[in-house]
């Protein structure tokens, strides 16, 4: 290895975006209590599903509000009924999400560099995501990296 012990854990949380967040705040937390600022670094990558881009027109709900008084009766209804919707979706056909984490280790961290690889997976809320490690020289790395890189 050249440099820099470098590897991604890619946590795949399906549709739970409460659990994914969970997982960031503890990975933030970790941080800031180890300070480990730049060796942890958190990026989420989405995919919605192709379904869900067709099932949001969001005509249905403008046509309910224009009928001026009625429909400012309206709107809180309207707005309960998204927000079943949005928890049905959750259920169904929502973003998959997973969380990938890049450990930069320098050569001389090695041995924390390792530590945390053991570490994180073993830990709620990631031990329940589909753990998938993957370092330096292994087939996928490149992909995972350029993927990790094109995040925001």
């Amino acid at each position: 290895m050249q440099g820099m012990a470098h590897s991604f854990l890619i946590f795949d949380f399906g549709n739970d975006e409460e659990t994914a967040q969970e997982a960031r705040h503890r990975i933030e937390g970790w941080k800031q209590g180890f300070r480990l600022d730049k060796k942890l670094q958190v990026k989420f990558e989405r995919k919605e599903p192709e379904a869900k881009s067709e099932a949001t027109p969001a005509a249905p709900p403008k046509a309910a509000t224009k009928p001026g008084a009625k429909g400012k009766a309206k709107p809180g209804a309207k707005s309960k009924s998204i927000k079943d919707a949005d928890a049905d979706d959750t259920q169904g056909d929502a973003a998959q999400i997973r969380l990938i984490v890049r450990l930069d280790f320098s050569d001389h961290e090695k041995l924390s560099h390792q530590r945390w690889i053991e570490r994180i997976p073993t830990e709620e809320p990631f031990k329940s995501a589909h753990p998938r490690i993957f370092r330096g020289g292994e087939p996928e790395f490149r992909a995972t990296s350029d993927l990790f890189d094109s995040l925001d």
